[in-house]
């Protein structure tokens, strides 16, 4: 295999599409919102490319005792009453610096290849706390993108997220601007710690009202509450440690007077 493959699985026609992108990340909130689109939209979806490189990690999934190698996929989706989409998906990022270009590049060549010319990274900025109003915090790669995403809900803040945006949700910002892409990244506020549902409907409920499409969030609402009960869990067991420091042992109850 070459460094770098790109198989064509299918050829669709698309009206004027938007690349998406949600790969693994912070929270994983991109990979569970662009995995959440695809199921409530699979009727309108077509995997039409998958993309293989050495740059992944050197492993294979496995489903039903069935072997498939490493990839990112990208899938097609005709969307009743809105925008077309282009849908990027994997279990994982490139593994090196250079890595992360070479992938950035063929995502977008294949954008290019479908017509699109407008692209959203989707992911997460980290809190380290666990919060319950979930904003989405927007980039951009040029200043006259940020009025539409603030009347969508998207919040722009000085110097946040702090550090800048790394891995393929960056690179897609910016290599994407010199390829004349109008691109914006959204992420949605999350502690870091678990993987975050909430997060995800957050920043998904921010791309209906910029893309003109509608989901249902029952299956996600789901896993929202299956984490509510762990992060309750983890809680509860926080605070039982917390009593047993606070119970006073013999040493602490002995005093020279």
């Amino acid at each position: 295999m070459d460094e770098l493959e790109i198989d064509a699985v299918a050829e669709v026609e698309l009206d004027d599409p938007v690349l998406v992108e949600g790969l693994p990340g912070v929270g994983h909130v991109g990979s569970l919102a662009v995995e959440h689109l695809l199921e409530e939209l699979e009727g309108e979806s077509t995997l039409v490319r998958r993309i293989y490189s050495h740059e992944f990690p050197p492993k294979v999934s496995i489903e039903d005792g069935v072997a498939d190698l490493t990839c990112a996929e990208i899938h097609a989706v005709s969307v009743p009453d809105g925008r077309d989409l282009l849908v990027l998906t994997g279990d994982h990022q490139a593994q090196t610096n250079e890595g992360h270009y070479v992938l950035a590049s063929a995502f977008l060549d294949v954008a290019e290849e479908f017509g699109a010319s407008e692209l959203y990274a989707l992911g997460g900025v980290p809190t380290g706390e666990l919060i319950d109003e979930y904003a989405v915090v927007g980039a951009v790669s040029d200043e006259s993108l940020v009025e539409t995403l603030e009347d969508a809900g998207v919040e722009f803040r000085e110097d946040e997220p702090a550090g800048g945006i790394v891995g393929v949700s960056g690179l897609l910002l910016g290599l994407g601007e010199r390829r004349g892409f109008e691109a914006a990244c959204l992420m949605g506020e999350t502690s870091g710690y678990l993987v975050d549902p909430k997060s995800a409907r957050a920043v998904l409920e921010v791309l209906e009202a910029l893309l003109g499409f509608e989901l249902d969030y029952e299956s996600l609402d789901e896993r929202a509450d299956e984490m509510e009960d762990v992060i309750g869990k983890i809680q509860e067991m926080e605070q039982q440690q917390q009593q047993q420091m606070d119970v006073p042992t013999d040493d602490d109850l002995r005093y020279i007077g």
